[in-house]
């Protein structure tokens, strides 16, 4: 081997060894400083050391993921406050890894990285750590305040007309959803309010199916001797009734037809006006004032016929509401068992 060869050879060893000396000891004095490319949250450390990267994830990350969450609804605001969650964030675990992440690739990924320019992309999720017993009672807390249940569309009876009450539509708090947002937007900085997810309860019966639920209804108007049927709402036929004499009066409230029967049976009230007849069952004939229909309503009171229509107009039964036999008749065709009775 020629000397020039030799010597030729050295200085490659020589150069060789003094750029490994140079490239490790140039690695060593950045092994604190992150790598260009990698965020914490959204924030940029790239190129900062561990001090001042602490210093930029405190300022643009921590202090505003600590900042009051709100979660509105119409005129509503709920607040959440990082001191009821007791929010604490990690800012040396998330620094740290981002100086591990720097460090991946070995010393010739490193200096490669170096040389070429290549960044290290890479992002760091917050490392936040809080109260989610906190979280599910705020959730808990507006939904109480927000829900409301839906009101079945329903008729009021008066002594007047029957007044079709319209249906309410109800309101609930999509919790998996609203606690969903609200733990994500703890680890965003940028959202710090937002809207609850709230959704439409439907009534079971609206206002456009009242009249499906009420093909038919009874009014019975104690003081003005008169029984109306409305038919889908609407009112149908008038009857002038008779109703019971003072100390047997027809009950009030709303009832509904319970029992139809054509030429019904009497069971005669064990009661003292009763006499003799008391306790027994009378069948169709002279001795049964129920004519040619019954319709029970409520404790041994009911809808029926009778022979003495001098009565009508007037308070003269035990109890029933007494109808022309033509009217019980017309009656008992037009209702079925369970048609609401409202008796005033």
């Amino acid at each position: 081997m020629g000397r020039k060869l030799q010597i030729s050879l050295l200085s490659l060893v020589f150069v060789t060894i003094v750029g490994a000396v140079l490239v490790y000891w140039w690695d060593s004095t950045y092994k604190s400083t992150i790598a260009e490319g990698v965020t914490i949250g959204g924030v940029d450390v790239g190129g900062l050391e561990e001090a001042a990267a602490r210093s930029q994830v405190r300022t643009n990350l921590v202090a505003p993921l600590e900042k009051t969450l709100k979660v509105t609804y119409g005129k509503e605001d709920f607040e959440l406050t990082a001191k009821e969650l007791n929010v604490r964030t990690d800012i040396d675990g998330m620094v740290d890894e981002a100086l591990a992440v720097s460090q991946e690739g070995g010393l010739p990924g490193r200096t490669w990285r170096a040389v070429s320019g290549e960044e290290v992309v890479h992002s760091i999720e917050p490392k936040l750590d809080y109260s989610s017993d906190e979280v599910d009672h705020f959730v808990n807390h507006i939904s109480n305040v927000i829900d409301s249940d839906p009101v079945d569309a329903t008729v009021e009876p008066s002594l007047g007309e029957l007044q079709p009450v319209s249906a309410q539509s109800g309101l609930k708090v999509d919790e998996d959803k609203l606690r969903r947002k609200v733990e994500l937007a703890l680890l965003d900085p940028a959202t710090r309010k937002m809207k609850a997810e709230v959704d439409e309860v439907k009534p079971e019966v609206t206002t456009a199916e009242l009249a499906e639920k009420y093909p038919t209804y009874i009014i019975v108007d104690r003081s003005n001797f008169t029984l109306t049927l409305y038919n889908d709402l609407k009112l149908a036929k008038s009857y002038t009734v008779a109703i019971g004499a003072v100390g047997f009066e027809t009950p009030a409230g709303e009832y509904s037809i319970a029992s139809k029967e054509v030429d019904p049976v009497w069971n005669v009230p064990d009661s003292a006006w009763a006499g003799s007849l008391a306790g027994q069952a009378i069948p169709p004939g002279p001795e049964n004032p129920l004519e040619a229909r019954w319709m029970g309503i409520y404790d041994g009171a009911g809808i029926h016929g009778t022979d003495d229509v001098s009565s009508l107009g007037s308070a003269a039964s035990h109890g029933c509401v007494r109808m022309a036999v033509t009217d019980v008749i017309d009656l008992y065709d037009r209702v079925d068992v369970g048609t609401p009775i409202y008796i005033a």
